[in-house]
Parts: structure tokens; C-alpha cells; sequence
């Protein structure tokens, strides 16, 4: 029988798990998954946590409640990969054969890799949202807190979900607007970025936004550490941005088998083409969602659109048939902007986001570039759509690669 072994039972391979048990004859093929964790984390919820809009409940479920039949699913972390031979050595003793690898095992912060960032001040004046646990002590900090100066800090791209930093400040200008106390807040975004994004059509309309919202923006600010005594984050260029209450996006890594099994590059993801999803390396292995190296953004929906082009392009592999370069980068993210109000933005490797109307051109129902309050309303519909739809590996009525219709072939100014 064949053998497909996936590690990772995240976003990407509980999507894949679902999607390949429809796909490839259970006669011939055996497909086992592989994780540590019994919980899965809706990570997007993480970002409402703080605000008190989700609960605990609204964002973990087991992982095994996803598991198709059919789908073996173990629970062990992975010890070591062994790609000449054909197998993975698990902790818990077992030894994997497989014909075909598919690694799904994700990215992790790391707080610990900065100078002073994760001492004595972590979890009292320094806080992230980026984990579960995180978002919680975010929460408890937040709604006693009374003011001050309130720094965002992304240390260092790439990172899950990148609009996710710009949309926790825009939530906390919201929210300390509701707690009443805005006027005794200043913030401030300090981001690696040349801007307030990636992008420059969407740098430069959300950089507008925060402009609006008296959100500063230092940008090209390259940490090198963090004060914990003086409260202070000091750049390689020596600037420094003094904080009262710091929100960090951590230093993102690769999972430390990749790197203990010498798959990995500097930061532990693994070397992939970006087209087919293959790994550089090897014949038989594929990489999909966060633990690639592919410059797309490590978000939930590309993982969704890398999974729905993979599998009929795996299947032709199998066959015998080269792999086509089918993924073409598609992301598109819904941008919490507070007040009930959100934007979209829709994009891939070689188009920038682009203002019109999404999925249909000139009807939407939602906004590209534009604020709008159905944007805020798809951004929480999602969740629904992410526990009952995507994890299940069930398509959805949208195209997988990234259509221009209803965009305008200019972007604002």
C-alpha cells in the first residue's frame, strides 16, 4: 500500500488530511498524520481575544474532531526526518515509513532569540497576542489599564498574518475610545517595513488610516533590543521607541525538527518551490502553509488556496505527469479597522492589493481597499466558514488563483 505521511495537523494539514481522504482511493493508500498538540487553535481569533470580543471557546477545538475516516492520526511530536531513507522517527519510539511527505508543522514565535524581550517585564509591561495564552494576559492587562504610550513592534518579517499588527492597533484605538480614555494614549507602530505595509497601494492607504487615527508609524525600525528597565526598544541604527506597555510580534521560527533534521534554512523553514510547492531538496516531499519558505504571506487563506490547487496537482504527480506551477501566491485578508468597519485586500505574487469589488465585480459584497462595514462582518463570518468548511478540506465557491475581475487596474492614490 502506499504511504502518505503528513506532519502537522495545523491549518494546512488538517485541510490537506480532509481533502487527500477524498481524493486518493483508500485501497490503495495508507495517509497518517502526525502532532503533538490535542488542540487546535483558531489563531485569527487571537487578534479579538485581547478586545474582549472572542472568548476562549470561540477559538479551540480538538484536533481530532477534524480527522477524517479513514485518516490515522497520532499524537507524538516528531524526533527527527529522515529523508534518505524514508521515514520519520517519532518521540514517542515509532519509526514512519512513507512514499510521499507532505510538511505541514507551522511557525512559532520566539521571544527568546531578542535581547531582553522575554525577562522580567514579559507578560507585566511587555505582552503579545500571538499566542493563545498571550492574547489572554492581553485581556487581563488591557481592561484595567490607564494609559500611556503603547508601542506595536513587529521584530522581524516573515510573520503569521501580516495586517495582523496593523489591526490589533486600530481595534485598541476603538477600544480605548469605548473605555474612554484615547485622549491619554499614544501609539505608535514600529515595523521593519519601509511603511505600513508590504504592499505600497496598501502602505500607503493604511498608512493614511493610522495617520487618521493618530496611530504613528516608525517605520524601517530594526530592533536589536529590548530594555525591559528603561522601557525602551533600541534599533541596529540605535533609535529607540520608549513604551509603557509594549505589544510584540516576535521573532516568527520554523519548527526545531526542521532544522534538527537539516531541512531548513536560517530560521528553520524548509526551501520550497513556490509555484508547485516541492521541496528544493527532494522528489517526494511537499511543504504547505507556514513552514515553507515561499515569499507569500503566512496566512490561513494561502494555505486554503495552496491546498485547493495542490491536490489535483499531486494527483497528476502520482501519475507520472510533471507538476504544473498551478499556486501563484494568492492571499486575500480581511483588515479589522475598528468601529464596526473593516477592509479586504486581495493579491498575489505579482499584484499588489488592488482597490474594486470582491468575489463578484461590481456587486462584492465587499470592498477592496475601502473600509466598509461589511468587510468587519466577513472578518467575523470567517470563523464559521473556518471551522465548518476549510478545515474540512471542502472547496469553496471562490477561484483558487487570483482573479483581476472587479479590480481597478490602478490603485488610488
Amino acid at each position: 500500500m502506499k504511504k502518505l505521511l503528513i506532519l502537522g495537523a495545523g491549518t494546512a494539514g488538517t485541510m490537506v488530511a480532509n481533502r487527500f481522504s477524498r481524493l486518493l482511493d483508500s485501497d490503495e493508500w495508507k495517509i497518517t498524520i502526525v502532532d503533538q498538540h490535542e488542540t487546535h487553535y483558531y489563531q485569527p481569533g487571537f487578534l479579538f481575544l485581547p478586545f474582549g470580543v472572542y472568548t476562549k471557546k470561540d477559538v479551540i477545538k480538538r484536533k481530532r474532531d477534524f480527522m477524517p475516516a479513514g485518516v490515522e492520526l497520532i499524537m507524538s511530536s516528531i524526533e527527527l526526518i529522515d529523508p534518505a531513507h524514508n521515514q520519520v522517527k517519532l518521540s514517542n519510539g515509532q519509526t514512519l515509513n512513507y512514499g510521499f511527505l507532505i510538511i505541514a508543522t507551522g511557525a512559532d514565535v520566539h521571544p527568546e532569540q531578542t535581547p531582553g524581550l522575554a525577562e522580567h517585564e514579559w507578560g507585566k509591561s511587555i505582552h503579545t497576542f500571538y499566542t493563545f495564552e498571550g492574547a489572554l494576559a492581553l485581556y487581563e492587562k488591557l481592561k484595567n489599564w490607564q494609559g500611556g504610550r503603547l508601542v506595536v513592534n513587529v521584530v522581524e518579517n516573515p510573520i503569521k498574518c501580516p495586517v495582523a499588527p496593523l489591526e490589533f492597533l486600530m481595534l485598541a484605538d476603538w477600544y480605548l475610545h469605548e473605555r474612554g480614555i484615547r485622549e491619554k494614549v499614544e501609539m505608535v507602530y514600529a515595523t521593519p517595513n519601509t511603511g505600513a505595509f508590504t504592499k505600497p497601494a496598501a502602505s500607503r492607504m493604511l498608512g493614511h488610516l493610522l495617520a487618521e487615527k493618530g496611530i504613528n508609524v516608525e517605520a524601517e525600525f530594526m530592533l536589536e533590543h529590548v530594555d525591559p528597565d528603561a522601557r525602551k526598544l533600541v534599533s541596529y541604527d540605535e533609535r529607540e521607541v520608549p513604551f509603557d506597555l509594549l505589544i510584540s510580534v516576535p521573532l516568527h521560527m520554523g519548527a526545531d525538527v526542521i532544522a534538527k533534521s537539516g531541512l531548513g534554512d536560517e530560521l528553520n523553514y524548509v526551501p520550497t518551490n513556490k509555484n508547485t510547492l516541492l521541496s528544493d531538496k527532494y522528489a517526494n516531499i511537499f511543504v504547505l502553509g507556514d513552514a515553507s519558505n515561499i515569499p507569500a504571506s503566512k496566512a490561513g487563506s494561502v494555505a486554503h488556496f495552496a491546498v485547493d490547487v495542490f491536490g489535483e496537482n499531486f494527483l497528476r504527480y502520482i501519475d507520472g505527469q510533471e507538476l504544473l506551477p498551478t499556486f501563484d501566491g494568492h492571499a486575500n485578508c480581511f483588515i479589522e479597522s475598528g468601529f464596526g468597519k473593516g477592509l479586504l485586500i486581495d493579491f498575489n505574487y505579482d499584484t499588489e492589493p488592488l482597490p474594486g469589488r470582491y468575489p463578484l465585480p461590481g456587486v462584492g459584497p465587499f470592498t477592496l481597499l475601502e473600509e466598509s462595514e461589511a468587510n468587519h462582518w466577513g472578518k467575523l463570518m470567517f470563523r464559521w466558514m473556518y471551522w465548518n468548511i476549510l478545515l474540512k478540506g471542502q472547496e469553496m465557491p471562490l477561484p483558487a488563483r487570483m482573479s483581476m475581475a472587479g479590480k481597478w487596474l490602478a490603485a488610488k492614490n
